[in-house]
């Protein structure tokens, strides 16, 4: 399946396109040939992938405004006649939820409600893929991959509300987009489930690459807090292409069957710990060093973390294609290019990364 037959010459609403992840995949789906119109708050960070990569030039239109509110929503909904939504749009981190609870359940809960509910009153068919995290289960701590029928859960906020996500979610496919009756909607809802993305334009607050690469550029060592947790690293493009690829099924042939909840992670071999992703990075970087600064006052956060991704590989027939290494290589890689050449020229990097990704492999087993 070529994701250009999928996409080119189609309308893309993207809630979140400012964001790191949300940037990428805007650039890439502008590269399929996709019209889209990006709908978010400014950018969260400065720097922000977002402006190096000069994202706001491939967009039919940018709408800044928040996604909880329902009746802009709907009129930016009613004006872009998306073919598909793609809802990145979200509190994205852990110990920022400690801090702001309420707002964490508040954008990441009702945000996604709002953009469910904007679908259906405006009563055309469409694709709707929300983006949700590893973090949406119930974790006992057992260690064993979650797989999509385990129970949604979540101790910590980010989390909880993540699982609430995906409530919502299963809510109103229930209730509303019933997949054994699209042809009386139209409405294909879906959504996904990704690991811990790594990868360039990423400066985010308290994330382990951007807090990485801040330190190195300023000559400290890298403060790293839970260096024996375990994650499902992935270079971004894994979960974006899981999402296009997600979105490509739903409008094809026989999309009712692709209306549920999916995991888009690494390969078995590369959830490591982030001992072993800090070690590599700088390895990678070619110097540098990191100290355990490990609280037992801090916030908790789960202590392992593992993604079950067969049904994607079965049902979707998407694999990963690049390794941990390869990984941290590629985001090294660009993060070098940005400081080096004084943030010059990182459209065309990350445009090369994504063409790269394209041509790679997949990684079958």
């Amino acid at each position: 399946m070529r994701l250009t037959d999928a996409f080119a010459g189609r309308r893309v609403l993207l809630t979140g396109h400012t964001g790191f992840k949300g940037s990428w995949l805007a650039l890439w789906l502008e590269r399929l040939g996709a019209s889209v119109t990006g709908l978010a708050l400014d950018p969260p960070t400065d720097p922000c992938n977002f402006a190096v990569s000069d994202v706001a030039g491939t967009l039919a239109a940018d709408h800044r405004l928040d996604v909880r509110d329902l009746d802009a929503v709907a009129k930016v909904l009613a004006d872009a006649a998306p073919e598909v939504v793609f809802h990145l749009a979200a509190q994205s981190l852990v110990r920022e939820s400690y801090q702001a609870p309420l707002e964490t359940f508040d954008v990441n809960v009702i945000g996604t409600a709002a953009v469910c509910e904007a679908v259906r009153r405006r009563g055309q068919p469409c694709v709707l893929v929300v983006v949700s995290s590893d973090k949406c289960y119930e974790n006992l701590e057992q260690g064993r991959a979650f797989v999509e029928d385990d129970p949604m859960g979540g101790r910590d906020p980010y989390s909880a509300s993540k699982g609430a996500t995906e409530l919502v979610v299963s809510s109103y496919r229930s209730s509303f987009f019933d997949p054994a009756r699209l042809d009386r909607h139209g409405v294909r809802l879906s959504s996904a489930r990704a690991g811990n993305a790594i990868g360039g334009g990423d400066w985010t607050a308290d994330g382990i690459v951007a807090d990485t690469v801040r330190a190195l550029v300023a000559g400290r060592p890298v403060q790293v807090r839970n260096p024996t947790a375990i994650r499902p690293w992935q270079h971004l493009l894994e979960p974006l292409s899981g999402y296009l690829t997600l979105a490509a099924r739903l409008l094809g042939d026989d999309p009712g069957r692709f209306c549920r909840g999916w995991n888009f992670g690494p390969a078995a071999g590369d959830q490591a710990t982030v001992r072993e992703l800090e070690d590599r990075f700088l390895s990678a970087w070619g110097g540098g060093r990191w100290v355990d600064c490990s609280d037992p006052d801090q916030p908790p956060e789960a202590t392992v973390l593992r993604l079950g991704i067969g049904l994607a590989r079965r049902e979707l027939d998407w694999h990963p294609r690049w390794s941990l290494d390869e990984a941290i290589q590629r985001t090294v890689g660009w993060y070098r290019r940005y400081y080096d050449g004084g943030g010059a020229g990182m459209r065309q990097a990350t445009l090369e990364d994504i063409a790269a990704y394209e041509q790679a492999a997949p990684r079958k087993e």
